[in-house]
């Protein structure tokens, strides 16, 4: 009751701001608006005031950081988006918020659906940035993003549509090199194991065919 707890918090202050004037005249610049000095104010180290000054300067995002989910396309030889959403409606089952919508593309000569979105949209209003619809989709199509800057003035553009959802493959392994390496190393398995099987099944129909004209031979003689 003597005022003394007052004290040691004013105490604790008094030293910050002291140790801020300190830590910047022996680090001069390089303290502020750099990546240097924002690895150093995001460690144990830092002495005196550790706030990054947001918008100039942004904390980095860790891999596994997720907000609005976007579309993955793969660029073809010739130049073309190949997308790899299929339109299965996987997503679309799993989220929670019910954002997503997916129209299916449709063969004008068949009219039946073909495996690929004539359209794609996500209302990031009411998405909770979960993750499940990355986390459920077959086929790597979906990913979550890390950018998180979307603040707008007119909630109509809060809509997404397919052609601002896609972005290159380049673009996931820049922001989530481990996932997508670990991806990339399972997709080459897969393929491995499926090729390695397509020739076991060739051995065996060689083999086959190979003892039937053996036994037909054999009938011959």
């Amino acid at each position: 009751m003597d005022g003394s707890g007052i004290l040691k918090g004013l105490g604790v202050t008094l030293k910050r701001l002291i140790d801020t004037y300190v830590d910047d005249f022996k680090r001069g610049k390089s303290r502020y608006y750099t990546q240097e000095g924002i690895e150093y104010r995001r460690s144990a180290e830092v002495k005196g005031i550790f706030t990054v000054q947001y918008p100039e300067e942004k904390l980095p995002v860790p891999e596994e950081f997720r907000f609005v989910p976007f579309l993955v396309y793969e660029e073809t030889p010739e130049g073309e988006q190949k997308i790899r959403c299929t339109s299965c409606g996987i997503c679309t089952k799993v989220c929670p918020a019910q954002c997503i919508w997916i129209e299916r593309t449709t063969d004008p000569k068949t009219g039946r659906p073909r495996p690929e979105p004539a359209d794609f949209h996500i209302d990031i209003d009411l998405c909770m940035n979960c993750g499940l619809c990355a986390e459920y989709c077959p086929f790597d199509a979906i990913k979550m993003d890390h950018v998180y800057e979307l603040a707008t003035y007119d909630r109509s553009n809060n809509v997404l549509d397919l052609q601002r959802l896609l972005k290159p493959v380049s673009y996931y392994a820049e922001i989530r090199p481990n996932n997508y390496q670990r991806e990339e190393e399972a997709r080459r398995k897969a393929e491995e194991a499926k090729r390695k099987a397509a020739e076991a099944r060739a051995k065996a129909k060689a083999a086959r065919e190979a003892a039937k004209a053996k036994k037909q031979e054999a009938k011959k003689e």
